[in-house]
């Protein structure tokens, strides 16, 4: 059954529309040449008149009697004879058209359109204009929960309706370029799919803040003002992609934080638990892809505690590079929405909700709005919320049904393999293979098809076609319809703005439609040139405002988070300083900077538990004994004087300058060692 509205589409089109025209002038012409696949028509018209062949133009449908059959034909070319036209004369032309299927008497009795073709026109078959039932016919899914997005360019009475269900459960594309409406499309088609389905969910990943406008009443804006994304609900790899600021990480310090951030995660599980509690999660695989909470302070200091160890020197050097990387994406004020106070507790139960719409709340469209995110981290944080969505869909055993749309997906997934995140290119090509078992569905938006990874687009089985200018982004599209040849896109370089050749598993048979236009107030709206047109766009704009936000300035305070960290270090840091005395660079993030930060008015912050520092247990003997014996060495005893050089003048203080003792700076752990003479040393 269709929707009333196709039903009196159909009712109308069984008048035939012969009021404006006889019915001897629905005859067209007849059939001078046919193929497997093409035929040619031929016509004339008389006394050089328009009239009849006003009704030919390419993308047109036709049909030719065949018996009581009859076939639907595409046309896609046309010429005179002459390649002249005579004024007042007859000319004869030629129409080449494409055969699309047939429309006959099913088994029911009732006339019904078929893709294939029982009967093929003979010699001097007549080709006339198609009747408007035949159309309504052509383009009737066959199925339940219709919904009408537009109207047929053919006939603009006639509905163009598309099956949601059969779109959305084997993914959709919207291919098309800048400025022919694809952001407009996608308001319609996702309008309509919440209208069919009001338990999906949608997660729209905006990479120019331009869908906040289209939705203002059943949609959530998430930006980097009100975003919590914890950085311990990422991957490794994702994890790597923001210390690593985009660059290909360094193996050894991947290996590094593939080993302390399971200890650093068993640290936090182990705090809040009992001695019992502790060994049995202990047995507990956690490794560093475990969407476990833990905290930063123990992650460094157990990369210090690693720089403190006598083995492992050729480490060293490895360990200190990650320890700064890992501090300066801390101090980074961009990456507050990772890196706040808000995203050291187990967040993930509200985390999810917010992000999801699980309940929802009457609003199930989530807005990711990804423009004032860093570009380095935009690929990590696609790569979290598409492999969420799919493990949402998974775990849930199909209870959630979840809809992700990619804007701008060649940017995530581009064809060249070397492009762009692997994570981010898995999770998306993860929900395109199977995300239909599991209830999630993804939408493709993008301008240029030929950049977008050809898996990807071949997964959509669904796709609008709008306009494109590019021959290798046509070719794309002419490869992808399914049993199509240059005849059905040979226009698509030429169509209208807001019109889609629309084809797939939505509807029976490729389709030129021109979406409904939708309302002012639900229109996408960039913050482009041709949007400041609004009184509310005000006429000056404040400077100081501007340069904050390029400075990323009006994040939280994260100096309580660094007083913490320097409090839980405590001496570890300086022995570890003194024991490296001409290896370690005290730079931005030594002791000379830390200092004006503990005089800074913090809140109070919860204290770490001794026990989760790895200094409190020690489990280096050499270590500790090391420390025993520079503690003797930098005693208050006097060192043995060294014997006197013979070869060697004797040191010569200048005159009138007093050398007190107390003004002797107190030696270092090297000095001390070169003053002791060996045989001591051994000895302790």
């Amino acid at each position: 059954m269709l929707n009333n509205d196709l039903h009196s589409s159909i009712s109308a089109g069984e008048q035939d529309r012969r009021d404006a025209l006889k019915r001897g002038n629905r005859f067209l012409g007849r059939v001078v040449a046919c193929g497997g696949s093409r035929a040619t028509i031929a016509a004339i018209a008389e006394n050089g008149e328009t009239s009849l062949t006003e009704l030919w133009s390419v993308g047109r449908l036709i049909s030719i009697t065949v018996g009581e059959n009859r076939v639907v034909a595409l046309v896609y070319s046309m010429q005179t004879a002459t390649n002249e036209w005579g004024e007042e004369l007859d000319n004869t032309f030629r129409i080449e058209v494409e055969l699309m299927g047939e429309v006959h008497v099913g088994q029911t009795g009732k006339e019904e359109f078929s893709a294939g073709i029982s009967q093929y026109p003979y010699l001097g078959a007549i080709a006339h204009r198609i009747r408007a039932a035949d159309l309504a016919r052509i383009y009737d899914t066959g199925k339940n929960d219709t919904c009408i997005i537009g109207k047929l360019t053919q006939d603009e009475s006639l509905d163009a309706a598309i099956h949601i269900p059969s779109m959305l459960s084997k993914h959709f594309a919207i291919v098309g370029t800048t400025g022919v409406g694809k952001s407009t499309a996608v308001s319609l088609l996702l309008r309509k799919a919440i209208a069919s389905d009001p338990k999906l969910r949608v997660l729209i990943l905006d990479p120019h803040n331009e869908f906040a406008a289209a939705f203002p009443d059943i949609a959530v804006v998430i930006d980097t003002d009100n975003l919590d994304l914890p950085f311990w609900l990422m991957k490794l790899e994702e994890f790597a992609e923001v210390i690593f600021r985009g660059r290909a990480p360094i193996p050894e310090e991947l290996d590094i934080l593939r080993d302390v951030i399971p200890e650093a995660k068993r640290a936090f599980k182990g705090s809040a638990e009992s001695g019992l509690a502790r060994r049995t999660s202990e047995k507990s695989s956690i490794t560093a892809d475990t969407p476990v909470p833990y905290r930063m302070a123990d992650l460094l200091a157990m990369i210090d505690e690693r720089i403190g160890r006598l083995e492992g020197r050729s480490d060293k050097p490895h360990l200190r590079s990650l320890k700064v990387k890992v501090i300066g994406a801390i101090n980074d004020p961009r990456y507050n929405f990772m890196f706040s106070s808000n995203t050291i507790t187990d967040t993930i139960l509200e985390t999810i909700a917010k992000i999801f719409r699980i309940p929802g709340d009457g609003r199930p469209i989530t807005t990711f709005q990804l423009a004032g995110i860093p570009s380095e981290v935009v690929n990590s944080v696609a790569s979290v919320l598409c492999r969420m969505a799919f493990e949402i869909g998974l775990w849930s055993n199909g209870g959630v049904h979840m809809l992700v749309v990619c804007e701008e997906a060649h940017r995530y997934v581009p064809a060249d393999a070397s492009l762009g995140f692997m994570p981010t290119r898995q999770a998306i090509a993860r929900i395109a293979k199977e995300g239909r078992k599991y209830g999630v569905s993804l939408g493709i938006i993008t301008q240029r098809p030929g950049e977008l990874d050809p898996t990807i687009l071949s997964q959509c089985s669904t796709v609008f076609a709008m306009r494109l200018s590019n021959d290798r982004d046509q070719d794309i599209i002419r490869s992808a319809i399914p049993n199509s040849s240059i005849s059905t896109t040979s226009f698509i370089s030429s169509i209208g703005n807001g019109e889609a050749i629309a084809f797939g598993e939505a509807v029976a048979v490729p389709m030129r439609m021109r979406f409904t236009r939708v309302e002012e107030q639900n229109l996408p709206k960039a913050n482009g040139v041709t949007a400041k047109v609004t009184d509310e766009t005000p006429d000056t704009v404040d400077l100081r405002t501007v340069v904050a936000r390029m400075r990323a300035m009006n994040g939280p305070d994260i100096s309580g988070f660094q007083q913490a960290y320097s409090a839980s270090l405590g001496g570890l840091d300086q022995d570890i300083a003194s024991m490296n005395d001409g290896f370690v660079d005290h730079g931005a993030f030594g002791r000379t900077t830390a200092a004006p930060q503990r005089e800074m008015d913090t809140p109070a912050v919860e204290p770490y538990n001794p026990a989760m520092l790895p200094r409190a247990e020690p489990a280096n003997p050499q270590l500790e004994r090391f420390n025993q014996i520079r503690n003797q060495l930098l005693s208050d005893e006097p060192p043995e004087q060294p014997r006197p050089d013979p070869y060697r003048a004797p040191h010569r203080s200048m005159p009138g300058f007093a050398h007190p003792a107390s003004d002797q700076p107190r030696p270092s752990l090297r000095e001390s060692l070169l003053k002791k003479p060996l045989s001591s040393i051994i000895r302790k």
